[in-house]
């Protein structure tokens, strides 16, 4: 199936971004022993930021930051809109593992929160953006335009 990303020629950093996803990650991870639902209101309210342009106030995004700041570690420019729509689909996941803790759903909440963890990863360790091959699934649906 070839891919088709948004696009709107504004870059960010992406070993940034792969940082981010790894706090994600290591977040997503942790609640899989707790259940925390904190940490799925706390990544919803990040990921809330960073779909909507407010990445500025991303706590994720200000962490990741920080740490390629303090270890010099280079900038590679990417197109930041395929990042954005990601940062949309770890929104409406966090939103969907908190209702579903919430409603008693532990179990469903569980497998929502693999599917998280997985993206987290592959962005983290593979560069591979999972948000582009939704968006190009919506696209051909007609859910988006």
């Amino acid at each position: 199936m070839e891919k088709e990303c948004p696009v709107d020629f504004i870059t960010v950093n992406e070993n940034r971004v792969r940082l981010t996803a790894l706090w994600v990650l290591l977040l997503v991870i942790v609640s899989f022993f707790t259940y925390a639902l904190p940490v799925f209101i706390f990544l919803a309210i990040d990921f809330f930021l960073r779909a909507f342009n407010f990445g500025k106030f991303s706590p994720l995004n200000i962490l990741s930051g920080a740490v390629v700041k303090q270890l010099k570690i280079p900038n590679k420019p990417i197109d930041q809109a395929p990042k954005r729509f990601a940062a949309g689909i770890g929104f409406v996941l966090s939103i969907l593992v908190v209702i579903l803790l919430l409603t008693g759903f532990t179990k469903t909440a569980f497998v929502f929160a693999i599917i998280f963890a997985s993206f987290a990863f592959l962005e983290s360790f593979l560069s591979f953006c999972a948000g582009c091959y939704v968006y190009t699934f919506l696209l051909k649906l007609k859910v988006i335009s």
